[in-house]
């Protein structure tokens, strides 16, 4: 594994006062970097709150550096490092950074309140396409030719969901991302998956604080068993951002923001 005094290959954006009582880590979803919070970070509820807020690209996303280990329980142990070295008491995720986020608190390396933006909770809620381009990765010789694919129709797909003002820079970040750490990154990240089987429970029983929130058109399934389960789990509540799909931090950054702000300051008055 890769310790926090062995891995420090972190792309950092910072804003907030730097004495508040709170601090915020913000962990983007796959490919994307720290820049995708960006909207959600200049949102009224969030820029005026006393919150300093930790945007940090998921190490080997973006372009930046991997670590040795891409393992989910790796990059839990990692990020809960970095959480305790930044002194951040809350978590927020957003797609594979909320199944870290998860993994943080399920694997005690993390103890605060999680704000997951549409996790998976198991393989059959995950995107088929990439389920596939995780299964051709395994394949030697096919498996290399398969994530340059994967990666040249990612922007193209999620260009819709961006907003104009930011989709030329949002689509450049997700260029600078390499093929083969994304090969490698899938393969465990479903491994993950098919070890757990279902991450409700695991969620919880880690007995953590946490804020579910999906678009109600989110693309990432969530089955009438896990929504239950999540309504039933006493330290769990779900919220579901009217009009956007996964990418809610980009499609809705004020709601976003607004959930944010409650989970960490309680709800306004």
């Amino acid at each position: 594994m890769d310790s926090t005094a062995q891995f420090r290959a972190w792309d950092v954006r910072e804003s907030g006062p730097a004495d508040a009582p709170h601090r915020v880590l913000l962990l983007p979803g796959g490919l994307c970097g720290a820049a995708f919070y960006e909207d959600v970070m200049a949102a009224p509820p969030l820029a005026g709150a006393p919150v300093r807020l930790v945007a940090a690209t998921v190490p080997g996303h973006a372009g930046t550096v991997a670590p040795a280990d891409v393992s989910m329980e790796n990059y839990a142990a990692i990020t809960g490092a970095f959480a305790a070295d930044h002194g951040c008491t809350t978590v927020v995720g957003h797609s594979i950074g909320a199944n870290i986020a998860l993994e943080m608190v399920a694997g005690g390396h993390f103890s605060g309140p999680v704000v997951l933006l549409s996790p998976t909770f198991s393989r059959p809620d995950e995107s088929r396409a990439l389920a596939i381009a995780a299964a051709i990765g395994r394949v030697p010789g096919l498996g290399s030719l398969a994530w340059p694919t994967m990666l040249w129709l990612t922007p193209k797909a999620l260009a819709d969901s961006i907003p104009e003002s930011r989709r030329e820079a949002l689509l450049a970040d997700l260029g600078k991302n390499s093929a083969s750490f994304c090969r490698r990154a899938m393969i465990e990240y479903f491994a993950y998956l098919d070890r757990h089987g279902q991450l409700v429970p695991r969620l919880c029983r880690s007995g953590a604080r946490a804020l579910v929130v999906r678009g109600d058109r989110d693309e990432v399934g969530l089955t009438d068993a896990e929504r239950a389960a999540l309504t039933d789990c006493p330290t769990v509540t779900l919220e579901v951002v009217p009009d956007s799909g996964h990418l809610v931090l980009l499609e809705q950054p004020d709601a976003v923001a607004r959930l944010i702000a409650g989970a960490v300051l309680g709800p306004a008055s």
